[in-house]
């Protein structure tokens, strides 16, 4: 299966006995301070309409890990592989993803499917938005998918921890990628409480990666200039949480990338470590984000 598809194929195969439809979109909301958040579900969202036939993947529950100090967190491959097997997803399925966020929550989905050694899964191009605007078929019924068994074949390679940024900070054939705004990476602005960037990372937002208008991922054409020529120089990507840096991590991955790591749990932590280097950041100013 390719890792991603379009709104066209998806309605083609809609009742092919074998394909999985999940619903990742999540939604994040602020503590009581203002600055420490937390993922929130949007099942409420899902039920009132979706794809039809999709399940919903919550990442409040079994998706993700202790969130007691940081959202988004990994759960163990053993834990994500049954709560995906609880939504349908199995050895013998295919697994088609999407979202209401730029597709950024259903890369993050597709990234920790290939985590658990689960490759045959794909972003829906253009998302909840362009099924909708495309008048396709939605439903408010639940998903009909039964339990299955996805079997976790774990690349833990896929995802790495602050070490692995601190010995790249020290190492300069790997290469470091912000995937937040601009805005952020500067400290012009604050978002999701969070802002500046690890020194020596290059700049490379998610939210640019997608047309604005039609919420499609860039021509491939386009989609390979914003990022460097080498495809095989060793890469971190890191975000806030890992939403954001998925989306780059399942564009490059298609370009041809092949040696990427995500780090996590990203710059929510890496601002609180003691003498960990940080640039433009943090600033004062606040704005709404949920990446």
């Amino acid at each position: 299966m390719e890792s991603m598809v379009s709104t066209a194929w998806l309605e083609k195969h809609l009742d092919d006995p074998d394909l999985v439809v999940l619903d990742c979109t999540n939604l994040a909301e602020p503590g009581p301070n203002g600055r420490d958040y937390k993922t929130v579900s949007a099942r409420e969202l899902w039920e009132k309409e979706h794809i039809y036939r999709s399940g919903y993947a919550e990442f409040t529950s079994d998706l993700s890990g202790d969130a007691t100090q940081f959202r988004n967190m990994l759960p163990t491959p053993e834990q994500f592989a049954a709560a995906m097997g609880a939504l349908g997803v199995g050895d013998d399925k295919r697994v088609v993803l999407y979202d209401a966020k730029l597709s950024m929550w259903a890369a993050r989905t597709w990234w920790m499917l290939r985590w658990v050694g689960f490759d045959n899964a794909a972003v829906l191009d253009g998302g909840w938005q362009s099924w909708t605007a495309e008048g396709r078929p939605t439903s408010t019924a639940p998903s009909p998918h039964e339990t299955a068994i996805l079997t976790p074949r774990p690349r833990p390679e896929l995802f790495v921890t602050r070490e692995a940024v601190m010995a790249a900070l020290d190492d300069g054939s790997i290469r470091l990628i912000d995937a937040l705004s601009e805005a952020q990476f500067t400290g012009e602005k604050s978002q999701l409480g969070l802002c500046g960037h690890i020194p020596g990372a290059v700049n490379i937002p998610a939210e640019d990666l997608v047309d604005p208008e039609t919420f499609r991922f860039l021509p491939e054409k386009q989609l390979a200039g914003c990022f460097p020529d080498s495809r095989d120089q060793r890469t971190i990507i890191y975000c806030g949480s890992g939403i954001a840096a998925a989306s780059n991590a399942h564009a490059m991955t298609r370009l041809g990338f092949n040696d990427i790591s995500i780090y996590m749990p990203g710059l929510q932590e890496w601002v609180y470590i003691d003498g960990a280097p940080l640039v433009n950041g943090p600033a004062p100013i606040e704005t709404e984000s949920e990446f």
